[in-house]
């Protein structure tokens, strides 16, 4: 009895502490707790009250009886009409397709641009160059999707080039040959500069008497690259490949929603255009929302698995 009164006790008073430190740091930084406020309320009107939605895919959706309003349950109806859409199938392939060809070739493309960076030893000429390389991440795909399509036309400068030069016009937006290979290219043009900062950031934090003993061990310039610096990179590498697996199902609607068209559909409808399409298109809200929450639960399962990964692997958390 008495053992059982003193643990009571003891979580009373952990309790209590706990509170008073809870007090303690509130009061302390108030101010950055309000700067808080707008961005959670935010996140709750804009992310978490539309999870109400979600509803609809199991459900025959009249837009006139409204969201409140008594609607037909047809339980998983729209979920084995989206499995036997032909249309559901391309769009699963070419987002994997997209998604894991921009990851890698995007990874590949920033390590090789950081290590060579790293070996300019012509310090204003490298912050030239990067600030060129990572300038593209800050423009918007409105924009780039603009220049894109007039620049890779039938019609355009780059077309009109190779045939100067003797070739034939390539239809880089307007066949499923080279479709996607372009966006793939567009995506890592716009991508890798930022990449390459976060890779040569990570190269500082090499010890550089690994540097200085293998000079004395006569090593070149490409021997400590290759056996100290790329080794280096490894856990930061590690840990943007697994925190990247968690937006494989997520092929940039931006781009491809201004870059594509019904000729290039089969190549280029990825699950985001595809619930654009059956959504606000063909004003089919429940099947649209299906495809939706699908792509939501597989997201949410790499995720898991990501961060799971990360963790164990690279030494990652986020709480």
């Amino acid at each position: 009895m008495n053992g059982a009164t003193g643990t009571l006790n003891t979580g009373r008073k952990n309790k209590g502490k706990i509170l008073w430190r809870l007090k303690r740091d509130f009061k302390s930084n108030y101010a950055l707790y309000f700067m808080l406020l707008l961005p959670l309320v935010i996140l709750i009107i804009y992310n978490y009250i539309p999870l109400y939605g979600l509803k609809i895919a199991f459900q025959r959706f009249k837009p006139a009886a409204g969201m409140f309003g008594e609607q037909e349950f047809v339980g998983l109806k729209w979920f084995k009409y989206l499995f036997a859409m032909e249309d559901f199938k391309y769009a699963i392939r070419n987002t994997l397709v997209l998604a894991i060809s921009k990851m890698f070739i995007t990874m590949l493309v920033a390590i090789i641009f950081a290590l060579l960076l790293n070996e300019m030893k012509h310090m204003r000429l490298k912050r030239i160059i990067q600030t060129s390389l990572y300038l593209p991440h800050f423009i918007s795909w409105i924009i780039l999707a603009g220049i894109f399509v007039d620049l890779l036309s039938i019609n355009g400068p780059l077309n009109r080039l190779i045939m100067f030069l003797g070739g034939s016009a390539i239809p880089f937006l307007s066949s499923n040959d080279y479709f996607q290979q372009t966006i793939v290219a567009t995506d890592v043009w716009k991508e890798f500069g930022f990449g390459t900062i976060i890779y040569l950031a990570a190269v500082t934090g090499i010890d550089q008497e690994l540097y200085e003993a293998a000079e004395i061990d006569g090593a070149n310039r490409w021997k400590k690259a290759l056996n100290i610096t790329l080794p280096g990179m490894i856990p930061i590498i590690s840990l943007m490949a697994l925190l990247n697996i968690g937006g494989v199902l997520s092929g940039n609607f931006d781009q491809v929603f201004n870059m594509y068209s019904p000729i290039v559909y089969r190549t280029g409808d990825i699950l985001d255009t595809l619930v654009y399409r059956i959504g606000l298109v063909n004003f089919n809200f429940s099947l649209s929302t299906a495809v939706g929450l699908f792509r939501a639960l597989v997201g949410l399962v790499l995720i898991g698995i990501s961060y799971g990964s990360s963790y164990k692997f690279a030494g990652y958390r986020i709480f």
